[in-house]
């Protein structure tokens, strides 16, 4: 199968600091990839040099065949056109309304009538579910359904990449199950290709076909749902199952509690 990204040998990081350390990994086109790890592990960065935000340091970020390191402006902005991004929280344009949302790339990006960009609107609006409410305004949306509109703005040039940051966070378990089962439907209805960024394993296992974990700035472990729930490499079981005790310790490193509190040994 041939793969929509490549990522080989990827240094990032600001400074001295490396963010993301020898990352090599692949998208195959048409799948649903989730990366997964802890706060401030690097999950977000993979996701901003897969769109070009970001340049690596060292190694190969590779889109469709094409290096984005590479890319002048005019072939980065032409390449994104290809890609949808739904933001952590939705991050919808507050003073736009849901239809003008969903249509700002349309009237942005392409030359297409009024009455063309209306009709797809509406299109892309009923595919999650939310036609109805094209004439609301975000903040008269609850937290589900502004993702699911977030998610029909990221969908409304069909691109050939989407790229979902944290989709999940905030949501109650209905609308969890809702917006899971709208990023598979829509990976496979768009023939696209989709990576997700994600704490909630669950939710995650039941959609996507594969699973890269993340542990400071590193690839640890990968494999497909089945195989991540089999693992016994402690830190991916302590992640899956949620256990307090594990290689990532409760207590953030610090002196003895007798010492911080001045109290001299007996």
């Amino acid at each position: 199968m041939t793969n929509l990204v490549e990522i080989s040998q990827l240094n990032f990081g600001y400074g001295e600091s490396l963010v993301l350390k020898g990352v090599n990994l692949t998208v195959p086109k048409g799948s649903l990839v989730a990366i997964m790890g802890l706060s401030g592990c690097g999950k977000t960065t993979l996701l901003r040099l897969m769109g070009g935000q970001l340049q690596a340091r060292d190694g190969s970020v590779r889109v469709a065949g094409k290096e984005l390191n590479h890319m002048n402006q005019r072939e980065l902005y032409g390449m994104r056109r290809q890609i949808g991004m739904m933001f952590q929280f939705g991050a919808l344009f507050t003073d736009l309304s849901v239809f003008d949302n969903v249509a700002f790339q349309m009237r942005e990006h392409t030359n297409l009538p009024e009455n063309i960009i209306h009709d797809l609107t509406l299109m892309k609006l009923n595919a999650v579910g939310l036609r109805g409410v094209h004439a609301m305004m975000p903040s008269e949306l609850s937290g589900g359904m502004a993702r699911r509109v977030a998610m029909a703005r990221a969908t409304a040039l069909d691109p050939q990449l989407i790229l979902y940051d944290e989709p999940f966070t905030g949501l109650d378990p209905i609308s969890m199950g809702v917006i899971g089962r709208l990023v598979r439907r829509l990976n496979d209805a768009l023939g696209a290709t989709s990576v997700l960024v994600t704490h909630d394993i669950q939710e995650s296992m039941r959609i996507v076909d594969y699973i890269y974990f993340v542990s400071d700035g590193v690839i640890v472990a990968q494999g497909t749902p089945d195989e991540i729930r089999q693992s016994t490499w402690p830190f991916v079981h302590q992640f899956v199952w949620g256990e307090a005790d594990g290689p990532m310790p409760f207590h953030y490193p610090a002196p003895a509690m007798r010492a911080d509190l001045g109290l001299q040994e007996v």
